[in-house]
């Protein structure tokens, strides 16, 4: 049998599922390490406008197919473009970075389910999701340097947020390469797991936040992203209006009685 061609391995450059409360994202190019290029992004995009969209979606997952979550860009593709590489390098860029913003503004959790290369765009789309399952195998690197190139993907507002400023210069300005236990100690990821566990280790974290008071996790992910921004008044002020709102919850109602009844709440996220 004859291997696929790039054009039939790449039919869907992105998978996208959606059962049970979960939306699926899944970087589907292992031939390249699902580096990124101008029909991928195209796809991404697509598949995060439809989760935002879906009011069904309690939790967002984002994985790679094949021996990679995601390599980043494709410098191929980048190559192959020669003195056009400006103008495809915006087209590709544009698109990444409104998926990255819906990510997250959307009130669903995201997590990020990494293993083997994590680099480039790779690690600006791990470091923009809101919690990230490793395998001990993750090789995370943002490398733009080693092409001649600054980060994008919101990885210079992330990563010193994440690790501080000093050793996020570290990182980008030197693209060494952090294995995950290092990964771990630097909160770059909130759990490693043997790679054999990552899936499963993922799926019980989906369906735990799938099951849990899903309005509140999204005022959640907005008071905690605006706080850069926010002096402890303004600060203050927001608490107050997310909890005011919260309470006006059938999930905080349920909350509260199962509280007082000594059970397991049943949220509904609503």
């Amino acid at each position: 049998m004859s291997a696929p061609t790039s054009a039939a391995v790449d039919e869907h450059p992105i998978r996208l599922d959606i059962a049970e409360g979960i939306a699926r994202i899944r970087f589907n190019r292992p031939h390249v390490l699902n580096a990124i290029n101008d029909a991928a992004v195209l796809a991404l995009k697509a598949a995060v406008d439809q989760v935002a969209k879906d009011e069904s979606v309690r939790v967002v997952v984002l994985s790679g197919e094949g021996r990679a979550f995601m390599a980043g860009g494709d410098v191929g593709r980048f190559h192959e473009a020669g003195r056009d590489a400006p103008k495809v390098v915006s087209a590709i860029i544009d698109p990444f970075h409104h998926a990255i913003v819906s990510l997250a503004a959307m009130p669903a959790p995201v997590i990020a389910c990494l293993h083997g290369a994590v680099a480039g765009a790779g690690v600006s789309v791990a470091l923009a999701a809101d919690l990230a399952i490793a395998a001990d195998d993750i090789k995370m690197t943002l490398a733009y340097t080693r092409i001649g190139t600054s980060p994008d993907g919101s990885s210079t507002f992330s990563l010193p947020r994440v690790v501080g400023l000093r050793k996020a210069m570290e990182i980008a300005l030197l693209s060494d390469t952090v294995e995950a236990a290092e990964a771990l100690r630097l909160g770059l990821v909130n759990k490693v797991v043997p790679a054999a566990d990552l899936q499963a280790e993922t799926d019980a974290l989906a369906k735990r936040l799938a099951a849990g008071p899903t309005l509140a996790y999204g005022r959640i992910k907005h008071l905690l992203r605006a706080s850069f921004n926010h002096s402890l008044s303004d600060q203050l002020n927001a608490e107050r209006d997310a909890f005011i709102a919260s309470a006006g919850t059938h999930d905080f109602a349920e909350g509260a009685t199962a509280f007082v009844e000594k059970r397991a709440p049943r949220f509904e996220g609503r």
